[in-house]
């Protein structure tokens, strides 16, 4: 089996900053975007999170298509605008929702760095998945058949790429600070 790695894009604002970290369970994206809102004072805004909300309105109960997405990409913007810092964290592995995120960049004149975050070992990749519990009620995590058999598109610009296989998240979280052109600690 060939071992893929999986998107995660960071949006720099002028006035604030909205990241978008984003890429398939198990490669450490949703801990490094909680530890990156953290560390930055930020809001996390999480896609997980709307789309059980909307499952469990019992409105949309399995598949709720791009809602999730496209209520995702209009809290940002609203949050921006007030100056706040935005960790948007999602799994983002079409091209047209990283452009998506991107637009929100657009409305909120931005400029904007992507990050993939990868987990580069797949052994460790895969115990991630079958270890990981759900911080929320009522979602059902994805086994790692759904993982690999997600469909993945390559990036078609620059990114940035950051490994989580070996470091802590501590770790993570500094070396995309450092990649990001942070000196200190923001």
């Amino acid at each position: 089996m060939e071992h893929r790695s999986f998107p995660s894009s960071v949006i720099r604002l002028s006035h604030g900053a909205f990241y978008s970290r984003s890429c398939l369970p198990g490669t450490g994206k949703t801990t490094v975007a909680k530890a990156l809102a953290q560390q930055l004072n930020a809001v996390h805004l999480r896609v997980d999170t709307i789309e059980q909300a909307l499952r469990s309105s019992a409105v949309l109960k399995t598949d709720v298509g791009p809602a999730g997405y496209v209520v995702a990409y209009r809290l940002p913007e609203d949050n921006l605008r007030i100056g706040k810092v935005v960790v948007a964290d999602s799994v983002n592995s079409l091209q047209v929702t990283r452009d998506a995120w991107l637009s929100v960049a657009e409305h909120t004149s931005t400029k904007v760095a992507e990050v993939e975050v990868i987990c580069s070992d797949a052994v460790e990749h895969r115990r991630r998945v079958e270890r990981q519990r759900s911080d929320i009620d009522a979602m059902k995590l994805p086994a790692w058949q759904d993982v690999i058999d997600r469909e993945y598109q390559n990036w078609d610009r620059p990114h940035i790429v950051i490994d989580t296989a070996s470091k802590t998240v501590s770790e993570t979280v500094a070396e995309l600070l450092a990649r990001l052109g942070f000196t200190e600690s923001p």
